[in-house]
């Protein structure tokens, strides 16, 4: 068995045997820490601009390679159609520079602000290294090899379902080009990093929050009034009995 051999028989079964013990170590032990570390009170507008593409971006990819993996026949039939396998790879290769742009938007929001660098951690920094190294060679792939989502389908999903099955298929893997080789293991490892770092928060869905009733705050008291009043100062005797 070649070097490459070995990664893509072994690595898949450690991420997913990290992913999944070290998720249920986190949220059993460290339940409080399972969070994205939102460091909007920071700073927030160059947040939003950032964080939205990405997100958005980041979503309708994953569903792309989702729908590639759980009905490669349905794909391969849409792309029967010239237009219609354009349209497809335009469409992902959109959403995957606006995520990319995204990334990038977050970045230079961590190194531009003082405050922000000191809540970065060494996790953080491999995350971003890794993100963008995956998004890199994902638009590489997009634009010199093309047609991914009909190759995804016919020679990647197999691959991947061969693992699932406890017998990884390899051989289609190898005879892709390096660049998609490495996109494959980057996600293995992306996948088996996501219970040391702030991805932990995708595990762990809010889904109570689509049925749970609206928060009502409601002020009974003028902001303006209040913090021009003398009557809540030190050494004022209260009025009240």
């Amino acid at each position: 068995m070649s070097f490459r051999q070995a990664l893509f028989t072994i690595l898949p079964y450690v991420a997913l045997t990290t992913l999944l013990v070290g998720s249920i170590y986190r949220y059993r032990m460290l339940g409080f820490k399972v969070t994205s570390l939102s460091s909007q009170f920071l700073e927030s507008r160059k947040l939003f601009w950032g964080t939205q593409p990405f997100h958005w971006g980041i979503l309708i990819v994953f569903l792309g390679h989702l729908a590639a993996f759980a009905i490669p026949q349905t794909v391969l039939a849409w792309n029967g159609q010239p237009w219609r396998l354009l349209a497809l790879e335009w469409t992902m290769f959109a959403f995957a520079l606006s995520a990319m742009f995204g990334l990038a938007a977050l970045i230079v929001r961590r190194l531009s602000d003082a405050r922000l660098r000191k809540v970065t951690s060494r996790m953080d920094v491999i995350l971003y290294i890794l993100l963008t190294f995956q998004f890199m060679t994902g638009l590489m792939i997009a634009y010199f090899d093309r047609w991914g989502t009909s190759w995804f389908s016919s020679s990647v999903t197999p691959y991947l379902r061969s693992i699932f099955i406890m017998n990884p298929k390899v051989d289609a893997i190898l005879v892709l080009p390096d660049v998609v080789q490495l996109h494959i293991l980057s996600a293995f490892v992306i996948f088996g990093l996501i219970p040391f770092t702030r991805l932990i928060h995708f595990t762990v869905f809010p889904l109570n929050y689509t049925w749970r009733p609206y928060q009502q705050v409601i002020w009974n008291w003028v902001g303006k009034n209040r913090r021009n009043t003398r009557d809540l100062r030190v050494g004022v005797k209260p009025k009240n009995n």
